[in-house]
């Protein structure tokens, strides 16, 4: 231990002048070395300290003893909440998930055509049986057939560690037909669910403590406990909740400023559009300003547009930044760094647990896209079954084709059902006492605020809990409907929140809406 602490220290001096630019002279560098070498003779000793250190009651992989950022991450959508939600399932309480963003948790129906070429390519003997014909469609057959080819016969080898490329060709129409700019495969990477996108380029972005993140607030917490796993800082941007969850440029420009003055070099913006928790969908001025402001801040912009079928008004149509970008022309369609990202998991698709996603690098240096590509081969690729959802997803049947009606009448009444439910839990909030919310004009989600009782405030504080934490914990125990407090999203100082998504069906939502207002009733009058 001690000649590797005292190794690590001279190797430190002797990394200072390429890491300072070269501005320190070999003689500098030489003495820094010497001084250091002291140093190390005196400080590296072992010590009984370092050596009991290594482990703790008998254990090397002890809670005490693990790297710090992962003992500091939070992540609240699977949280407090969660885990007393499963004590309670397993004691036998009915309890309605609604903490996450879980279709089919919660009765969503797969999408027929997804399924049927998944399961042909999972099962390729199945297209041998001569009444194959009969159980799926011929373009589900042809599709599979298509797919098992591009896989060498077979989903259950390996890929690429981008993807299949025949997989990513399909993620480049998808973009070029949304966009109307072409694109390039080698700057498309598919993976497990956005998610995993989302932490290569932070994990890429992130240099060390002094490196800042742009995240919106309220935020969805994949950002926040990426950051601080990867040893990064948090610069949050608060959107305003009284234009409902509006992107404020000013805002932006002081949270800037203030972490500039701080020391720290902010590397990248995070957008969610539409938005998670909070629902709003941007206008292309928002996008367009957003540009703009990368340009001038001379920051990447990481859009999470994996909601961007979830789309439940008219006003604000969904519209991809890439498109935006290469609209408005130079110098912004080849001066501003962009990545976006999309998952299979939102949407009327809904799989979540076949986990496919994929991100879209543009205008990234080729040389930090082969480095990501390099992390990326650590997993040695994405899942296979979750790039054929991709791709099945991202290229529908098309008119004239045995499937596409069944197609988009799945999609269309899905649609329309979430446009209900986005309505009716909007509603039935703002029908309550203490209770204001945002219409969910997209995404999956209502984030209500609640005005709570000074009374219940002070027994949170009694209790050591966050109002909102309280709250949604009382809601749980009596309801068996787990939520998301505010807090683990961040939200303005003094103002409580909570999460819910409007995924419960609507034959059900009906009771779910009435049992949140009659404990809501029962909680305000406790603490009147």
């Amino acid at each position: 231990a001690m000649y590797l602490r005292c190794g690590l220290l001279l190797r430190y001096a002797a990394g200072l002048r390429p890491l300072l630019g070269g501005t320190l002279s070999g003689a500098a560098v030489g003495t820094t070395r010497s001084t250091i070498a002291v140093a190390a003779s005196e400080s590296c000793m072992p010590s009984r300290g370092y050596l009991t250190a290594h482990e703790k009651e008998g254990k090397v992989m002890h809670p005490d003893l693990l790297n710090e950022s992962v003992v500091k991450t939070q992540y609240a959508v699977r949280g407090e909440l969660y885990l007393r939600g499963e004590q309670l399932r397993q004691a036998g309480k009915e309890i309605i998930f609604t903490n996450v963003g879980n279709p089919q948790a919660l009765g969503g129906k797969p999408l027929t055509f997804i399924r049927q070429v998944a399961s042909l390519c999972l099962s390729p003997f199945l297209m041998d049986n001569p009444a194959v014909g009969q159980l799926f469609p011929s373009d589900a057959i042809e599709r599979a057939k298509k797919l098992l080819s591009a896989f060498a016969g077979s989903v259950g080898a390996y890929t690429d560690s981008r993807g299949n490329p025949a997989i990513r060709e399909d993620v480049a129409r998808f973009y070029e037909n949304r966009d109307g700019v072409p694109s390039n495969i080698n700057n498309i990477f598919v993976t497990d669910g956005a998610s995993v996108a989302v932490r290569l380029c932070l994990n890429a972005l992130i240099r060390n403590e002094d490196d800042g993140i742009l995240v919106p607030i309220p935020q969805y917490p994949l950002y926040s406990a990426s950051i601080q796993l990867y040893g990064g800082a948090l610069v949050p941007y608060y959107l305003d909740e009284s234009t409902g969850w509006g992107l404020n440029i000013e805002r932006l420009n002081a949270a800037v400023k203030s972490a500039r003055e701080e020391g720290l070099s902010v590397r990248a913006l995070v957008f969610i559009n539409p938005g998670n928790p909070t629902g709003q969908c941007l206008s292309r001025r928002n996008l367009e300003e957003l540009i703009k402001f990368a340009h001038e801040k001379r920051i990447v912009l990481m859009a999470d547009e994996v909601y961007q079928e979830n789309v439940y008004q008219d006003e604000r149509p969904f519209i991809g930044a890439r498109r935006v970008l290469h609209e408005m022309g130079e110098p912004y369609r080849s001066g501003v760094e962009l990545i976006s990202f999309h998952t299979i998991s939102k949407g009327v698709s809904g799989e979540c647990g076949l986990r496919g996603g994929c991100m879209e690098m543009t205008n990234i240096h080729p040389g930090a896209v082969n480095e990501v590509y390099k992390c990326a081969s650590i997993n040695l690729c994405p899942n296979t079954i979750g790039q054929v959802a991709l791709s099945v997803m991202l290229n529908p049947p098309k008119p004239g084709d045995p499937s596409h009606d069944l197609f988009m009448r799945e999609k269309t009444d899905e649609l329309a059902s979430l446009r209900r439910r986005a309505r009716l839990v909007t509603d039935a909030f703002n029908s309550l006492d203490g209770v204001t919310c945002t219409f969910t004009e997209g995404a999956m989600y209502a984030f209500p605020k609640l005005t709570l009782p000074p009374k219940a405030i002070k027994a949170a504080a009694a209790a050591g809990k966050a109002p909102d934490v309280m709250y949604c914990l009382r809601l749980l125990e009596a309801t068996g409907i787990s939520t998301v407090p505010g807090s683990g999203f961040g939200q303005e100082e003094g103002t409580f929140h909570l999460r819910t998504t409007i995924l419960p069906r609507e034959e059900v939502m009906q009771d779910f809406v009435a049992k949140f207002a009659s404990f809501h009733k029962a909680f305000m009058a406790e603490y009147a």
